[in-house]
């Protein structure tokens, strides 16, 4: 593989905040997801200078930040990191870039142009070595972040988005960008604590207008968006059940566009602290 291209991630990644677990178990962690078949370990809002040491702790999985906010961390001194790391590991990495949320980051202000100034930094070769696009995709849910990842990345990671909304992302991107839409599974067959353990993932995000202007441009109402989340966007927006039906679940992203699903492992267990157990029969369920 050449340093420009997008390297192989295969059918499935997973969503992993394992970077704050102590150096000892994060190593174990990651070297499990990738026994397991994980063609990419996505770490939750990590930076470039988190992945190095999950690389190290396996032989081929390909690493992403999932993402790196643009807000706080500059290009320049990004795009040095992101070189020593392809130098180190060539084919191994991937930055995933985001414009975040306004309820939560200071100075937030068009964030179409501050991603466009930040890639237009990224390839800048007088300042030092640019990040090819396709090492780089871009958290995006509307139209425009879309056809950014299109245009000037390898592709998008939309995140908290429905099977016809990965449609709507395929459309948009057309054939050739990756499409690696989040799925988080809930590996419960009861619907009542399925979608109890459901909505207190999905609550925080219910008060983050990126992500509910998206759902109501999907079709949902406001009424959907009240009471932790009906029914019906719970189920739109998470995998639950027995294995045959959330792997159909996961399947229904592939049928709809998805390269890559990377999936979320949901329950009553810390982001952090992803139970074994657990890790191993969602394996069974992809692989």
């Amino acid at each position: 593989m050449d340093g420009t291209s997008t390297p192989d991630i295969g059918r499935y990644g997973i969503f992993s905040a394992l970077v704050h677990q102590p150096p000892t178990a994060r190593d174990e962690t990651a070297a499990e997801l990738e026994e397991l078949g994980f063609g990419a370990i996505w770490l939750a809002n990590a930076t470039v200078d988190d992945v190095a040491p999950v690389i190290a702790a396996t032989s081929k999985a390909v690493v992403g930040t999932a993402i790196q906010s643009i807000w706080r961390h500059e290009a320049a001194p990004t795009a040095a990191r992101c070189a020593a790391l392809e130098a180190a590991h060539p084919g191994r990495f991937l930055l995933g870039l985001g414009v975040g949320h306004p309820q939560r980051t200071a100075g937030y202000k068009r964030p179409y142009a501050a991603m466009t100034g930040f890639l237009d930094a990224l390839d800048d070769t007088d300042s030092g070595t640019p990040v090819p696009a396709g090492r780089r995709v871009l958290a995006a849910l509307g139209p425009k972040m879309l056809g950014l990842s299109r245009d000037r990345a390898a592709g998008a990671l939309p995140y908290l988005a429905t099977a016809e909304q990965v449609a709507g992302a395929r459309e948009l991107l057309g054939d050739g960008p990756l499409l690696a839409p989040e799925l988080g599974v809930v590996l419960e067959s009861d619907p009542e604590r399925a979608r109890q353990l459901a909505r207190a993932a999905l609550e925080r995000y219910l008060k983050l207008a990126n992500y509910t202007n998206n759902w109501l441009r999907g079709g949902f109402t406001e009424d959907d968006l009240t009471g932790g989340g009906s029914d019906r966007l719970v189920d739109a927006l998470f995998a639950w059940g027995d294995e045959k039906r959330i792997r159909a679940r996961i399947d229904a992203f592939h049928t709809a566009g998805a390269d890559h699903v990377v999936v979320q492992l949901i329950g009553d267990h810390s982001m952090v602290d992803l139970p074994s157990d657990s890790l191993r029969r969602l394996a069974g369920i992809l692989h």
